[in-house]
């Protein structure tokens, strides 16, 4: 746990920052202005529970939405094929930088799950997958696709499938 919190933190860039920043201090402000309308109960109850909300909500989503608009990227999955003579799956497909920024490096997931008849399980089943892949691309310049590999090996299961691809970018 402490060296995936190590590696959050090392992975942080200026606008996360400058997000988190921003939610202290609008905190604080709301904090203030709580105990400053204290003859208002029902204003400073709403300010303060407004605050402690925005302080755990804010940088969570904040952080999750301004990386989907920084690093947007678009996979998609061209074919998939299960090998015969060897236990795995050669997943091929397509990466496409929409961002404006030049991506550094990517990790690029291809996940294999289960498939049934019950529309229940199938919206379940991508949830957890029973076999995950993942490689890393570097240095993708903003507006550029590139082509990618990913082999998922051991593969043993011999019942319908399917593959879905994500990727991870900064």
């Amino acid at each position: 746990m402490k060296e995936k919190i190590t590696v959050f933190i090392d992975n942080l860039i200026l606008y996360d920052y400058i997000l988190f920043g921003s939610v202290l201090l609008v905190f604080i402000l709301l904090l203030l202005l709580s105990i400053l309308l204290r003859r208002k109960v029902a204003v400073s109850v709403l300010l303060l529970l407004s605050a402690f909300a925005l302080v755990f909500l804010g940088p969570t989503l904040g952080y999750i939405k301004m990386h989907q608009y920084l690093f947007k990227n678009k996979t998609e999955l061209i074919s998939q094929k299960k090998l015969h003579f060897t236990k795995a799956v050669v997943v091929k497909g397509l990466l496409s930088n929409e961002s404006q920024f030049d991506f550094s490096e990517c990790k690029i997931t291809a996940s294999a799950y289960k498939v049934s008849g019950n529309a229940l399980k199938d919206f379940l089943f991508p949830f957890n997958p029973f076999k995950k892949m993942s490689i890393v691309e570097e240095d993708i310049p903003k507006g550029q696709n590139r082509d990618f590999k990913i082999i998922v090996e051991p593969f043993t299961y011999s019942k319908e499938y399917n593959i879905s691809l994500e990727a991870s970018c900064r």
